[in-house]
């Protein structure tokens, strides 16, 4: 008389390399394939009891089989997935950040005292015209006046020394 791990071990001799070849094309991976019919069958000798009296050992451990796949697929799907390539994002260069502040900060002081104060409240405080002029005491129309310059003034003094394609498109044919 056979023991229980006999009789399991018997089976897997004789449908391990079927169920390996439907792990693979379940899997497409000789490794994950090798898991999947490990995972398997292990589950199949926990319970080896009521595999054995299915009408099918062989279809109940494909089952098993194919249930884990399904199961391993729907973890991938809602999981951290590995790309072959990173996409092409430049990160926030700290270095440059603070160049470019500089930069500005630079261009800001060229400015006169009423023109900085107006593009720091409107630009950086974030007031509207109207705030801006109660602040400074004049009308919203000089508020407007000294932003359209000071604006105009410091995208000259930054702008790059190479045109940009939004330069060229811009310019007026010679």
């Amino acid at each position: 008389m056979s023991t229980v791990d006999d009789q399991f071990t018997d089976f897997v001799v004789a449908h391990e390399r079927q169920l390996l070849r439907t792990a693979y094309l379940l899997a497409g991976d000789h490794g994950h394939a090798e898991d999947l019919v490990q995972t398997a069958l292990a589950k199949a000798h926990r319970h080896w009891a009521r595999v054995q009296q299915a009408d099918s050992p062989l279809a109940y451990v494909r089952r098993v089989l194919v249930t884990s796949h399904v199961s391993w697929r729907r973890r991938l799907m809602t999981s951290e997935q590995v790309i072959e390539t990173l996409p092409e994002r430049p990160g926030d260069d700290p270095q440059l950040a603070h160049a470019i502040g500089d930069e500005l900060r630079e261009a800001l002081r060229t400015l006169s005292p009423r023109v900085r104060a107006v593009l720091v409240l409107r630009f950086y405080e974030d007031l509207t015209e109207a705030e801006t002029a109660r602040v400074l005491g004049c009308s919203a129309s000089t508020v407007n006046t000294h932003a359209t310059r000071g604006l105009a003034t410091l995208r000259a003094q930054l702008r790059p020394a190479t045109p940009t394609p939004a330069d060229l498109t811009h310019r007026r044919p010679s």
